[in-house]
């Protein structure tokens, strides 16, 4: 009996760690990129490789905020999803943790074909920090991991092209200010979900795009693509070309046979078929495919070595295996974004399915029979084909709604009246982040709060700016005026904006602060500290209740306030400022090795030594950081304690 194609409700309940609040401090400082090359690879890339690394990389996280309230306490919660299945496949999708599909089963074997992380456990991976491993994630914006890996998209039910349900996810991308969907349907009998994904740019200039689709699988696996080079990407941040499989001696499209975690960019050669699969040992796993607009594949791996150990561990559940990543994106490497031009846009399909193929034997052979295998189940013409039948239905208006993304996209269609048929934004999910600056729009005066509390989010978009430089000069318009001056470039103006502000502001301390990190990225360290020290007083005094968004306010600068007196040598102010912290606040791992670098300012190496004994987790630790190893080779002379060693890299000679 031939089961028909449905997409339905559904509850997840696993361990679950709670994402928390947003930092409410605007992130100001220049972004932390690992993904950077040295100027000296540069001259050896090809000439479009070397055009797109270098065009318009991102510079600041504005106007998303980062995203590191979440902690590492996980207990039993229920995640919405939406599965969608026929009688072949079933996957699971997280509508409200970035659209990612959870799990993707193949009914007649009963095999999962992805890594389905058994918790959900937030870690420092994102662009804004909270995002999660496992399944497979949906990545536009810049080169890394998404801003919205932990946020709702909007979900609804579509027609599919065969007549059948279609389920369409979509969302307003704020980086680039960009408008994507993806859209997941099964053809009854079909072993292979489609994906058809489409990125608009509404606007009268060229945006710069990027996009890289990443699926986690179990790392026992031999990882195949249609290629014989690989440009190979580690965190000494060179970029080198390499062969494939096999490099200084060693076949490296087996995960584990690596030491440190890297990243390999196959060359899939023009005109060649574009599909990587990972198979397990008895020739068994999952291959993606896609039209050709994806051009890229890629290959990440952990490595075998203590830092890359003690990650897996971190992102799940020791004992329940490793994974890593399959990739495919539109350009060579995640190191280049691509141009797409003035209202037009970018649209391809992919293909998820199992496939059977021997993994051993010399690398040739085992591509050949592999994409052989790949053309009997899946034929290339079929893909090119389903993308052809579903482009027409992109444009589709969503019938059922199945969930609620953010009301950002909305505030942009209501200021520039685009029509972006397939994807509503509707006006009815506008919220309170966005109904001040719905206001502006309205009345071209920006609203002050009827009670003290801290400042909501900021727009840094040259429409928004203008706005707001029109606008009546009150002192909360003066902030976020300065705030999208400083992420125009402009800061001297932003600074004067920020000064002006602060003669009427009623709240000092979200000026102070802006002030602050002015001062300490022009090198006035004394004056920023002097500046974030008044300003965690002010803040100390004005705020109003232990509530989330004021603990949030005043843990995010408690701590930028304790980093600055330190950098200037000031530990008995940085102790101070510590110590006036709510105490779950400095329970929390991040202030514990706060308070393990102010013990070291003050000379009590011991002392240091025994937070680390005591042990902590710094929940928000960042990938590629090296804070906790620098700190340890500080105040002992013993080796780094296996729960501390986060590192990626080789040490340095």
């Amino acid at each position: 009996m031939v089961i028909v194609t449905t997409i339905r409700r559904d509850v997840v309940t696993m361990p679950a760690a709670q994402l928390g609040p947003d930092n409410p401090l605007p992130p100001l400082s220049p972004l932390d990129e690992l993904h950077r090359i040295d100027d000296r690879d540069r001259e050896e890339l090809p000439r479009d490789m070397a055009r797109q690394v270098g065009h318009a990389p991102l510079r600041s996280l504005l106007p998303v905020r980062v995203r590191d309230g979440y902690g590492r306490t996980r207990e039993p919660r229920d995640i919405d999803a939406l599965v969608i299945e026929n009688d072949r496949l079933r996957a699971t999708v997280f509508p409200a943790l970035g659209g990612r599909i959870a799990s993707l089963l193949h009914k007649p074997t009963g095999r999962e074909l992805l890594y389905r992380n058994p918790v959900f456990q937030p870690a420092d991976f994102a662009l804004n920090g909270a995002w999660y491993s496992g399944g497979i994630e949906w990545n536009i914006g810049a080169t890394g991991h998404t801003t919205l890996s932990c946020s709702p998209l909007h979900a609804a039910r579509v027609s599919a092209p065969d007549g059948g349900d279609m389920l369409r996810l979509w969302e307003w991308e704020r980086l680039r200010d960009l408008p994507f969907q993806v859209d997941l349907w099964l053809p009854e009998g079909s072993d292979f979900l489609y994906v058809g994904v489409r990125v608009r740019n509404p606007h009268q200039h060229p945006v710069p795009t990027y996009w890289w689709s990443n699926i986690a699988v179990p790392e026992e696996r031999r990882v195949l693509a249609p290629a014989e080079e690989a440009w190979q990407f580690g965190y000494e941040r060179r970029l080198r070309r390499v062969p494939v499989p096999s490099y200084d001696g060693t076949d490296r499209t087996y995960p584990l046979n690596s030491t440190f975690a890297a990243d390999y960019f196959y060359e899939v050669p023009d005109g060649r078929r574009r599909w990587i699969a990972a198979l397990d040992g008895d020739g068994h796993g999952l291959v993606q495919t896609s039209t050709d607009v994806l051009r890229g594949r890629k290959l990440f791996v952990w490595g075998t070595g203590t830092g890359g150990r003690r990650w897996q561990e971190w992102l799940t559940e020791p004992g329940t295996g490793g994974y890593c990543e399959i990739q495919a994106g539109l350009a060579r490497t995640q190191l280049e974004h691509v141009r797409l031009e003035a209202e037009s846009e970018v649209s391809w399909l992919e293909a998820y399915g199992p496939l059977t193929a021997p993994p051993e034997g010399e690398w040739a052979d085992v591509l050949c029979e592999a994409e052989e295998r790949l053309e009997a189940v899946l034929p290339r013409a079929d893909v090119d084909a389903a993308y052809e039948a579903w482009r027409p239905h992109a444009d589709t208006e969503p019938g059922e709604i199945l969930a609620t993304g953010s009301g950002w996209g909305a505030l942009e269609v209501l200021r520039a009246d685009w029509k972006l048929p397939g994807t509503p934004f509707g006006e009815h999910t506008l919220g309170d982040a966005q109904a001040p600056w719905r206001e502006l729009l309205r009345t071209g005066s920006f609203p002050e709060p009827r009670r003290v509390r801290p400042p909501g989010c900021t727009l840094v978009a040259p429409q928004w700016r203008d706005m707001l430089e029109t606008a009546p000069a009150t002192p909360l318009t003066e902030y976020h005026l300065g705030v999208a001056q400083w992420h125009a470039g402009d800061r001297a103006q932003a600074v004067r904006s920020w000064e002006r502000a602060l003669e009427l502001a009623p709240s000092v301390w979200p000026l102070l602060r802006c002030l602050a990190v002015a001062d300490r990225e022009s090198g006035n360290l004394e004056r920023a500290a002097d500046r974030y020290a008044d300003a965690f007083e002010d803040l100390c005094h004005e705020r109003r209740d232990n509530g989330e968004s004021w603990t949030a306010a005043t843990t995010a600068l408690g701590r930028e306030t304790v980093e600055a007196l330190l950098a200037v040598r000031r530990p008995a102010a940085a102790r101070a400022v510590w110590e006036r912290l709510h105490p779950r606040t400095r329970a929390r791992g991040r202030f514990r090795l706060l308070e393990a670098e102010i013990l070291y300012a003050e000379g009590r190496h011991a002392a240091a030594r025994a937070v680390f004994a005591a042990g902590f987790e710094v929940a928000d630790l960042r990938e590629g950081a090296e804070d906790l190893g620098r700190l340890w080779a500080r105040v002992s002379d013993a080796p780094l304690p296996a729960p501390y060693d986060f590192r990626m890299r080789p040490s340095a000679p």
